[in-house]
């Protein structure tokens, strides 16, 4: 029964059979990862060269398109890679690392957008204490950047130390940690335990202050007495909620559902909803209805045309 030691590489899960099928996956990819840079580094870019976004909630915002960028740029251009040289092959240490990068800014991800609920709730329902809030900012990044990198130490290292007597295909288009599982020969959910009970205890703590936040927020909006105010308030709130939905909802759905109803087609399209839909659209989704970032991004274009010039 052949162990860890004995894998070398992975083998990758292939999107399509011939050469042209593989040349547009590789082609519609290639469009999203150059929409999701083009669209985070233009949120960098105005929040970093705008003083006016010096705030929490752009702070934030600067922090979420830094993980994004990071989260998108783990997988796709691997998979990009193997689509256009029709290969499968990742080296175990490559796919290793892959895990821990992805699963360190999926984690982060999800503990700031709840400090990014906590951002919401202190703008809107106390906004007296708002400015009190910018000498916290970097210690709240900094514990959710922490503990995105606390669970991916602490899974990686467990999910890696398996024996593995199934194989080496992976049944999905990056190194994700249910795909590996599937490949062990020991008693999986014993190993699992304790990595799992800190990471569900985070998520469930995470969640029911997400809810809480939201709540919260949706009361005071409803008593705002002007028409505009309240529109003003959801558009804020509503994209950032709808986000962090389709994030938290097609994540647990991945990890946490029974392998009865598993399939591959089913697992692809739930792991491209959480792993690769939010850093492309986020960016999209928080300048759409944001004017200050608006008027930052055509400052931004404004200022590259005149270099160009």
């Amino acid at each position: 029964m052949p162990n860890v030691s004995s894998v070398s590489e992975f083998l990758l899960l292939t999107f399509a059979d011939t050469c042209e099928l593989q040349l547009l996956h590789f082609v519609l990819f290639l469009g999203i990862y150059l929409a999701a840079l083009l669209g985070n580094g233009l949120i960098l870019s105005a929040v970093a060269c705008h003083h006016r976004l010096h705030t929490p909630m752009y702070f934030f915002l600067l922090n979420l398109a830094l993980l994004d960028l990071g989260c998108i740029s783990t997988t796709l251009p691997k998979a990009m890679a193997n689509a256009l040289w029709d290969t499968r092959a990742i080296p175990y240490k490559g796919c290793a690392a892959q895990l821990f990068f992805f699963f360190f800014l999926v984690g982060a991800e999800y503990s700031l957008l709840t400090v990014m609920a906590y951002d919401r709730y202190i703008a809107i329902c106390k906004p007296l204490h708002y400015r009190s809030l910018l000498g916290t900012c970097a210690q709240m990044a900094a514990a959710a950047w922490g503990s995105g990198f606390l669970n991916a130490v602490l899974h990686t290292a467990n999910t890696f130390s398996l024996p593995l007597c199934h194989g080496n295909a992976v049944d999905q288009f990056f190194c994700e940690i249910p795909q590996i599982l599937k490949l062990s020969c020991s008693d999986v959910y014993l190993r699992e335990v304790g990595a799992l009970v800190f990471s569900l205890s985070l998520a469930f703590g995470c969640f029911v202050f997400l809810v809480l936040s939201y709540v919260q927020i949706f009361r005071a909006v409803l008593r705002i007495p002007s028409e505009q105010g309240q529109h003003k308030a959801f558009s804020t709130c509503l994209p950032h909620l709808a986000m962090v939905s389709l994030f938290i909802s097609t994540a647990i759905f991945a990890y946490l559902k029974p392998p009865s109803i598993s399939s591959p087609s089913l697992d692809l399209v739930v792991t491209l909803l959480y792993s690769v839909v939010p850093p492309a659209l986020n960016p999209l989704i928080y300048s759409m209805r944001n004017q200050e970032l608006k008027n930052a991004l055509k400052k931004v274009f404004g200022n590259l045309l005149f270099w160009k010039q």
